[in-house]
């Protein structure tokens, strides 16, 4: 029998020391499985990006293999936006009492939009000078963290109210548009429809994650923090969760049956079973249409529901990198840029300036390498974040 090497049997052995679960873990939990299965995304937009995927995705012509990898990372931005506002109010809310969270969600927010325009954007594209900014997850959930800092202050009722509509409503909005020399296209293009924002000269700025719909889920992460407190019993909030997440994929499969409401591309009978599956699970992501957002956190729900419970080296690998989410996302950006570039000198560049793999295995070969390759620097910030008294880590 094998033994294993030094490094993952530290990995493993380290991961799977006991650790006392609070009702709160499984937030680092879920916040860190989301992001192993945003790294398989990222490893696919790093060396299988000749293998361009749309939104959505044409059914036609993507690859099975492609199209399930990249339906996967559908979950991860709408449950790491729900949680970081079910995160805001337990900040608001600690066992010693009340205490003010607008000042935290501004600063926070700020931060993560400066880091969007220097930090991340950078380690998208490795351009010196940058040449386009892309304004994505960070800068959306930075300018929902602004919105909430506001509106958290509202009657629960109205935030209900104000998240339920942009939820369920903001599909109403998508037949509005502007031209790019309108009036109006500047504001409409951060709020509702992707597009360049700066689309001449020599710094260009592409929106990529409108913002409206994200706001309505940062608020519903918000009401959902109550869920949290210590007068509710485990049972019933998993309970909530399980009923949350089931409601939200069968009105799913209501609404994306009927062709109803909820889409804009219909799906249809395809050439096979297997093709008509994926029609019917082709979902837009941007702005994210209300089917996307009842899969994602249907799915979200249910997994915090059957997840709380459980206490093994799977769940306590993703809570350790769910306590450092900000550190985890910049420093396997900057991994992957890495090794692109080490990759194209060891090998050559074999799609442009770019090496890229022939088919989706590595791809997941490499995901699954860089787990615990990520753990361990992740494992020490989270330590260092939890008794260092310096007051910009917990921005982190």
């Amino acid at each position: 029998m094998s033994t294993p090497s030094a490094p993952t049997a530290d990995f493993a052995a380290t991961a799977a020391r006991p650790a006392a679960r609070s009702r709160i873990g499984i937030i680092d939990t879920m916040r860190g499985l989301v992001m192993v299965v945003m790294l398989l995304d990222h490893v696919r937009e790093t060396f299988y990006l000749h293998k361009q995927v749309g939104d959505p995705m044409d059914v036609a012509t993507t690859d099975p293999e492609i199209f399930f990898s990249r339906l996967a990372a559908h979950v991860c931005a709408p449950m790491f936006v729900f949680l970081t506002g079910l995160s805001a109010w337990l900040y608001a809310n600690p066992a010693s009492g009340p205490r003010p969270a607008g000042g935290f969600l501004a600063k926070r927010g700020l931060l993560l939009v400066a880091l969007e325009f220097t930090v991340v954007s950078f380690a998208w594209t490795g351009d010196i000078p940058l040449k386009t900014v892309y304004l994505q997850v960070i800068w959306v959930i930075g300018l929902a963290m602004i919105a909430l800092a506001v509106l958290h202050r509202l009657p629960r009722g109205v935030l209900w109210a104000i998240g339920l509509a942009l939820v369920f409503g903001h599909n109403l909005l998508t037949p509005i548009g502007f031209k790019p020399d309108e009036t109006g296209y500047a504001l409409w293009t951060i709020l509702h429809d992707r597009g360049f924002l700066v689309a001449d000269g020599p710094l260009k700025i592409k929106i990529s994650y409108p913002l409206l719909p994200w706001i309505g889920v940062i608020v519903l992460g918000w009401l959902a923090g109550p869920l949290f407190a210590r007068s509710v019993a485990a049972p019933d909030r998993r309970r909530t969760f399980l009923l949350l997440g089931l409601g939200s994929l069968a009105l799913l499969a209501v609404l994306r049956g009927t062709n109803f409401y909820g889409e804009t591309l219909p799906w249809a009978a395809g050439e096979s079973a297997l093709r008509t599956a994926m029609s019917f699970l082709n979902y837009t992501k941007y702005p994210p249409s209300l089917d996307f957002l009842l899969f994602a956190l249907g799915l979200g729900f249910t997994g915090m529901a059957l997840l709380e419970p459980v206490d093994n080296l799977a769940t306590r690998t993703c809570a350790t990198f769910g306590g450092a989410p900000m550190f985890y996302y910049i420093v396997h950006l900057y991994l992957l840029l890495v090794l692109q570039k080490l990759t194209v000198l060891a090998v050559g560049a074999n799609h442009g300036a770019r090496f890229g793999f022939d088919s989706m295995v590595p791809v997941w070969i490499v995901w699954l390498a860089l787990v615990p390759v990520l753990y361990f620097p992740c494992r020490a910030f989270a330590n260092f974040k939890r008794t260092t008294d310096i007051g910009w880590v917990k921005y982190f």
